[in-house]
């Protein structure tokens, strides 16, 4: 699904929000929240079915739904009082207001890498976007230590590369054994150090098989 809205951009096959041609960067709960918002416009949804649809199987407080509307109107440039895109339904949930357009034909808002990382027995494909590594078991690359914080860091992908920062882990983020200060890019065959876990950045292009093992 690709819609257009105003000055953004929606595309659920590279899982990228543009706005002004810059993607921004929301967490992938915020990402899935509108995206069913979109698909289901017109219609109004209560709370009970967002959270069923985004928390499958999982109970969550309504402030959890209420922090990722937060979340996407500050990046969409919308306002609760004078909503363009999200409308608050009181009492029963939310509803997506915008004039938005199906751009099926149209090619993706922007390319993106094919960045995976190896873990353990694991190879994790990461689409465009925000991918918080932590403890969390929301979180994107869910990694289940005790020396790993809940949310360690996060790896952002776009369509010029991969770069990842610490989220202020208490036994920090390396990569190469170096300890990761603000932003830094990634490389193909990187290794990541979450605390005693470590990870492998893989990332591929049309000659580079997925089966290649990490050095």
């Amino acid at each position: 699904m690709r819609v257009l809205c105003g000055d953004w951009a929606l595309d659920t096959d590279t899982h990228q929000l543009v706005r002004s041609g810059d993607v921004m960067h929301v967490s992938p709960k915020a990402f899935d929240l509108l995206t069913t918002l979109v698909r289901e416009r017109p219609r109004a949804l209560s709370k009970l079915e967002l959270r069923d649809q985004i928390w499958p199987d999982t109970f969550v407080s309504e402030t959890s739904l209420a922090n990722l509307v937060a979340e996407l109107r500050s990046a969409l440039g919308d306002e609760a009082g004078q909503p363009r895109y999200i409308r608050t339904i009181h009492r029963h949930g939310y509803a997506f207001c915008g004039t938005a357009t199906n751009d099926a034909e149209a090619p993706p808002v922007s390319g993106s890498n094919r960045v995976h990382l190896l873990f353990r027995d694991r190879e994790i494909a990461l689409t465009s976007g925000t991918h918080v590594l932590g403890r969390e078991p929301e979180a994107a690359v869910w990694i289940d230590s005790t020396h790993v914080s809940r949310h360690h860091a996060r790896i952002v992908v776009t369509a010029t590369g991969a770069s990842i920062e610490d989220l202020g882990s208490k036994n920090g983020t390396f990569v190469n054994c170096a300890r990761v200060v603000g932003v830094q890019p990634l490389c193909d065959r990187d290794q990541i150090d979450l605390g005693p876990q470590r990870l492998v950045v893989r990332i591929l292009d049309g000659a580079v098989s997925t089966r290649t093992q990490p050095r």
